[in-house]
C-alpha cells in the first residue's frame, strides 16, 4: 500500500544520489549518475560536472532535463523536471564560475578543509555548474 505522507520534494533533499537524464542529439535520452543538491528554497537542483562530459555538451544543445532520485529501499521515487543554466568552467580561482562551485559545494557537504586546492582544481578539472530550475516534481512510494 502506498504512503499517503510521501513527499518526493523530501527525497529529492534527502538524495546525495540520482540519475540525470538529458537529451541526445539523436533525441534518445541519455542518463548520468550525479550527486545533486536540492534547494527547495530556491527551487533548483545543482549539479557539478566536468566540461568534457556528453550530459555538458548535451544541455548545451537541448537545457531540459529531468533527475530521478530512489529511496534507500528502492520501492519510493522521486523525479525533478525542468530547464537547467550551465556556469563555467572557470579560468581564474577567484572568478565567479569557481565561486559558484564553492557555493554548491558548502550547500552540498559544509566546509572544505581546503578552499585554495578546491578552487585550484575546480579550474584544472574544468568543472561545470549545472542548476535545474525545477518546474515539475513528482513521484511514489510503493511500500
Amino acid at each position: 500500500m502506498a504512503n499517503t505522507l510521501f513527499d518526493p520534494h523530501t527525497l529529492l533533499a534527502d538524495s546525495d544520489l540520482g540519475v540525470l537524464a538529458t537529451i541526445k542529439s539523436d533525441g534518445r535520452p541519455q542518463l548520468s549518475p550525479v550527486m545533486p543538491a536540492y534547494d527547495r528554497t530556491a527551487g533548483v537542483i545543482r549539479i557539478s560536472t566536468t566540461a568534457g562530459t556528453a550530459k555538458t555538451a548535451n544541455l548545451r544543445r537541448d537545457p531540459r532535463a529531468a533527475l530521478e532520485v530512489t529511496g534507500p529501499d528502492g520501492r519510493s521515487w522521486a523525479t525533478a523536471e525542468g530547464t537547467t543554466t550551465l556556469v563555467g568552467p572557470g579560468t581564474d580561482p577567484d572568478g565567479p564560475e569557481v565561486q559558484a562551485l564553492v557555493d554548491y559545494y558548502r550547500a552540498a557537504a559544509g566546509e572544505h578543509p581546503d578552499w585554495d586546492e578546491y578552487r585550484s582544481v575546480m579550474v584544472s578539472d574544468r568543472r561545470v555548474l549545472v542548476t535545474l530550475a525545477v518546474e515539475k516534481v513528482y513521484g511514489a512510494d510503493l511500500r
